[in-house]
């Protein structure tokens, strides 16, 4: 019982680590990357649906990104959809090509940026910190249920902590690394 409880608690929080480097990869840098369009939808013939899944997402350059639809008469839907999403991105076509050039990041909205990530950052954390807690009680209920010995029970709860710190600290490296990559001009 006690090895499903760390069991789930682990899966669980390493879940929150997944979500938080999806989220992270969408706050973009100054590079492109491909994956910055992935929550973009459009409309297809009536269904909202992700831009990869109605085009060829690929990069051109290090600045540029190229959107390929599969049929050539979704150009302007990708393009309206990526110029009026949250990104700031300014598309344009080409023939049956979308490009997206990616704009250098000033000094200020890097520091936005930062500010965006820590806040992603502290969101993981929490998450991670919920799960111990729902972790702990379920060892504390089974306690009480007089399943488990205290003994055996503050030993898993020393594991869960030791879960947590390890999680904590590689959403801490996380958040390291994109500062970094914001900051790199």
């Amino acid at each position: 019982m006690i090895a499903d409880v760390k069991k789930t608690a682990e899966q669980k929080m390493q879940k929150t680590l997944e979500s938080l480097r999806n989220d992270l990869a969408k706050i973009r840098t100054g590079r492109a990357h491909a994956g910055i369009l992935d929550h973009i939808t459009v409309d297809y013939y009536g269904t909202p649906t992700a831009i990869p899944q109605v085009a060829n997402v690929n990069l051109i350059d290090a600045r540029t990104i190229g959107v390929t639809p599969y049929e050539k008469k979704m150009a302007g839907t990708i393009e309206k959809a990526i110029r009026d999403s949250d990104l700031g991105l300014n598309p344009s076509t080409t023939g049956d090509i979308v490009r997206v050039p990616m704009p250098a990041l000033t000094e200020e909205r890097r520091r936005d940026l930062i500010k965006v990530v820590h806040k992603e950052g502290e969101a993981g954390r929490v998450a991670v910190r919920n799960v111990r807690r729902d972790a702990i009680q379920h060892l504390k209920d089974l306690l009480k249920q007089k399943k488990v010995a205290e003994d055996e029970e503050r030993r898993a709860q020393d594991d869960v902590q030791k879960l947590t710190d390890r999680h904590i600290a590689e959403i801490d490296k996380l958040l390291q690394a994109k500062e970094a990559d914001l900051m790199a001009v």
